[in-house]
């Protein structure tokens, strides 16, 4: 594509349009004294509660030129060509999953088709140089763009991605933002009682951030990240476990955008040499959703990591978090019991707090006081004591929990177990007729014996009041949209060890890829789970302070199953696929 040496800046609506009408009287499309009616008209607008018209859209509204006519002036002077009858072309599933909607409505433009190395796309506006190369960086394809009308483009976006509900402009209106305190502190710019203090300058900046968190929303991100690079702004979405780079807003933006961020999480703006933590609450179409903002100064600028936490995770039941019917009978017995220590282990973002959450949720009745001790409180619970860790005037894991005890809970929920002295405290309360739940980093169930005892626990006090442990990891679920069976290879059945018997009863299954999974065949995650019963044999062995491989041994022999071939059941049933155990439990294949 070619710029003509009088083209004006791209970021300039107003010199853009002058350019259009001066070619348009160059070439006889138009004529000076239209051009001066349409220019009276728009000197004649008084009222200021309602922009000023453009003049090229005035010129056409009154017919001195036709929306037509300005594609086909734009495509000449660029040397592009003109889009087909976009009411009657057909766009594939596979096309139109490369430029997320989003992107499409932003810059007004429409895939056409691809191939191995260029992506077509029907543009309105061979100025938005911006949006062109976002696209080709977001595509990793040459562009190929040919011209269309506005109207053409808008009518094609709606009927290939379908208008709706689930358009981010129509979910802007639904958006707001609430402090910490839960009061209105910021909405979009449609709430004018909420907005008053915010610039018209500022308006594009705070709409651009609310639409980087809303298609995170839609597209079930866990995580946004939004980086500073030498050269770029880099914004990445987690999205069942894997980031996936999208449309990166312009490098000019970054402060602006960064400042945004830090004042809707009520962290200081004016410090940048420090991390920096904070939360934004938001509703959604009455969805209420939390946001934990963490900021972090690096070379080129802050990096801020927004977690979304989504409180519908909480009610989930024990089989949608990926329990089969005999794991789940065991865990909630386990639960149930009137006191001991139940520990969850697996490494950061194994899903270890939800499945804590999810039990919580289960056993949170009128007759039993909770109360959880968490740094931080990613979730506010109704019905449940939450006390958050202020390590900076003293509210420590211990002597929160010291306090806790006093307040004669039944259950007790500690975020993390990081040391010897918050270590003892909970087994002490676990001796004293508490239930006690909390977590470990640890990479399998029997191991978190080990840990304990590492840090400094006594093995008699270990064995007495630990009842059980759960490792966990998260495997991706195959798409239901775009599932189909396979048959997996001979080397994919050995890394599993899956038997010629096993597999001729198993439901194989993979995902083609399709709109509805970002085309990588996996939409959601379930949890594989390998849960280590304490009774009286391994309760001895742990007493004579056995190591983990022979705890490890004894529990397989007395039936539990490890991750693998958990996993394994998993891949069976058609829930997962192959690769993606083996990928998750490397190293677990004894």
């Amino acid at each position: 594509m070619r710029s003509p040496s009088s083209a004006p800046s791209p970021h300039s609506a107003l010199a853009a349009d002058d350019f259009v009408i001066q070619l348009a009287l160059d070439r006889g499309l138009l004529r000076a004294d239209q051009v001066d009616r349409a220019k009276a008209l728009v000197a004649g607008h008084t009222d200021p509660a309602v922009p000023a018209p453009r003049l090229l859209d005035v010129l056409v509204q009154q017919g001195g030129l036709s929306a037509r006519s300005v594609a086909e002036l734009l495509a000449t002077e660029f040397s592009m060509a003109m889009a087909p009858d976009l009411a009657n072309v057909r766009v594939t599933g596979d096309t139109l999953e490369i430029v997320p909607r989003a992107v499409a409505a932003r810059h007004l433009l429409l895939p056409l088709s691809r191939d191995a190395h260029t992506l077509r796309v029907a543009i309105a506006d061979p100025f938005d140089t911006d949006g062109i190369d976002a696209l080709g960086y977001l595509s990793k394809l040459a562009i190929e763009p040919v011209v269309a009308t506005a109207a053409e483009i808008t009518a094609a976006i709606d009927r290939f991605y379908g208008k709706d509900a689930s358009s981010i402009d129509d979910l802007l209106n639904d958006l707001s933002v609430t402090g910490n305190d839960g009061n209105a502190a910021v909405t979009t710019e449609s709430n004018t009682a909420a907005t008053a203090s915010n610039t018209d300058a500022d308006a594009p900046i705070i709409k651009l951030v609310h639409q980087i968190i809303l298609e995170a929303i839609q597209r079930r991100a866990s995580d946004i990240h939004i980086e500073p690079l030498e050269k770029r702004f880099r914004v990445r979405y987690r999205i069942d476990g894997v980031l996936l780079e999208v449309e990166n807003p312009p490098k000019r933006l970054q402060l602006a955008i960064i400042s945004r961020l830090k004042i809707m999480a009520n962290i200081s703006i004016a410090e940048k040499r420090i991390p920096q933590d904070g939360r934004i609450q938001i509703n959604v179409g009455g969805k209420q959703l939390d946001l934990r903002v963490s900021s972090l100064p690096t070379a080129h600028g802050e990096s801020i990591v927004m977690r979304i936490l989504d409180k519908e995770g909480l009610t989930l039941g024990l089989p949608e978090l990926g329990f089969f019917s005999d794991d789940a009978a065991t865990f909630e017995k386990l639960i149930t019991l009137p006191d001991g220590i139940l520990l969850v282990t697996g490494p950061t973002g194994s899903g270890k707090t939800t499945t804590l959450y999810g039990c919580l949720h289960y056993i949170n009745k009128p007759d039993r006081k909770i109360i959880t001790v968490e740094d931080p409180v990613e979730y506010q619970l109704n019905g449940i004591n939450q006390v958050p860790v202020r390590a900076d005037v003293g509210m420590t894991f211990a002597s929160a929990l010291r306090a806790m005890l006093r307040q004669a809970p039944n259950i007790v929920m500690i975020g993390e177990i990081r040391d010897l002295e918050t270590a003892e405290i909970a087994i002490n309360a676990s001796l004293t007729g508490h239930m006690v739940f909390s977590t470990l980093h640890t990479n399998d169930a029997p191991s978190a014996v080990t840990r304990l005892i590492d840090i400094g626990v006594k093995p008699f006090l270990v064995s007495t009041s630990l009842r059980a442990t759960m490792a966990q990891r998260l495997v991706r679920k195959i798409c239901p949209k775009c599932k189909r069976p396979c048959t997996p290879e001979a080397k994919e059945l050995r890394a599993l060890n899956i038997t010629a018997a096993q597999a001729a009863t198993a439901t194989f299954a993979k995902g083609d890829g399709c709109a509805e999974c970002n085309s990588t065949g996996y939409r959601g995650r379930i949890g594989i789970f390998e849960v280590f019963v304490v009774n009286e044999e391994i309760q001895k062995m742990i007493y004579e302070h056995v190591g983990s491989a022979r705890l490890r041994e004894r529990a397989r022999a007395l039936g539990m199953r490890t991750m693998r071939e958990d996993g394994l059941r998993k891949v069976t049933a058609g829930l997962t696929t192959i690769e993606e155990v083996v990928s998750i439990t490397v190293g677990d294949a004894n």
